[in-house]
């Protein structure tokens, strides 16, 4: 085999690798799964997939409230701030992943002053394990 194809092989099978990552989670972690939530008074249906609901659940935890007054509170912040709450469920998942995209920063920022030894700032701790829906 000469050199490219070797290359060609060994980028294949970090593609493979990095699918199975993806792909070989059970299904039921994006499953969809609807919850109905009281907003503005009213009583409504929200389906999302299952580890988004995990997420939401983690974010209220952080903030100290129920899934459902967290649901609220984004909901009355978007008609404040826009008028109307247009495709709320999406706003939900992107919200699940600015939360994520977040604590990946404060895990890394904390990685990075831990290997450095700077005196008086705690070692970071070992970063969260996957978590398993379903």
């Amino acid at each position: 085999m000469g050199t490219g194809e070797s290359r060609r092989a060994m980028a294949l099978v970090g593609v493979v690798d990095m699918c199975n990552l993806y792909s070989g989670m059970p299904s039921a972690n994006y499953e969809g799964e609807t919850r109905s939530i009281r907003l503005g008074g009213h009583s409504t249906s929200i389906r999302i997939e299952v580890m988004f609901w995990g997420v939401l659940e983690d974010i209220a935890a952080s903030q100290g409230m129920t899934l459902p007054r967290l649901v609220t509170v984004l909901y009355d912040e978007v008609l404040a701030l826009h008028g109307e709450a247009r495709n709320f469920a999406s706003l939900l998942r992107c919200a699940c992943l600015r939360h994520l995209e977040m604590k990946a920063a404060e895990v890394a920022s904390a990685r990075r002053l831990g290997s450095c030894g700077i005196a008086g700032e705690r070692r970071p701790t070992p970063a969260m394990e996957p978590r398993r829906f379903g």
